[in-house]
């Protein structure tokens, strides 16, 4: 990584797709992490229907929702006219203030929410496996420019 003149951290492209991946399986491993905590207090066969229903959800917010977004986020990426890019700008800059939106609510469902732990559970596995899900595919285009 260098620095450009303008004091913002410049690198190829293929570090963007590499910080990409890597924030977003982040988050749906913590996401996912918070889950299972809350799952673990569930101690009858509801955990499964728990679990169930954490699945379908994913795979609706999959693919409906991330797996588009990374897509779009992966072809902009690639589309961008120079050969090094502040790393920040691994997603859109009027995608961060939706994200301090979503860090919020998420602080404030678990924290303050009346919602039953094992319930909320079943939101942030779904957002959490979907999240990890669509981050393979960051992975898969830095595989790919790598091997170009």
């Amino acid at each position: 990584m260098t620095q450009t003149t303008k004091g913002t951290p410049a690198t190829k492209k293929i570090w963007l797709h590499l910080a990409a991946g890597i924030m977003w399986s982040g988050v749906g491993i913590l996401l996912s992490a918070f889950a299972a905590t809350w799952l673990g207090l569930v101690h009858s066969w509801t955990v499964v229907l728990y679990i169930l229903a954490s699945l379908l959800l994913a795979a609706g917010i999959y693919f409906f929702g991330f797996s588009k977004l990374a897509s779009s986020n992966i072809q902009r990426i690639i589309a961008i006219p120079k050969e090094r890019v502040c790393l920040f700008a691994f997603q859109k800059w009027t995608s961060y203030p939706l994200v301090l939106v979503m860090i919020s609510m998420g602080i404030y469902l678990r924290v303050y929410s009346p919602i039953p732990k094992p319930i909320l559970a079943v939101l942030y596995l779904g957002i959490g496996a979907s999240l990890f899900v669509s981050s393979l595919q960051y992975y898969y285009q830095v595989g790919r420019t790598a091997l170009s």
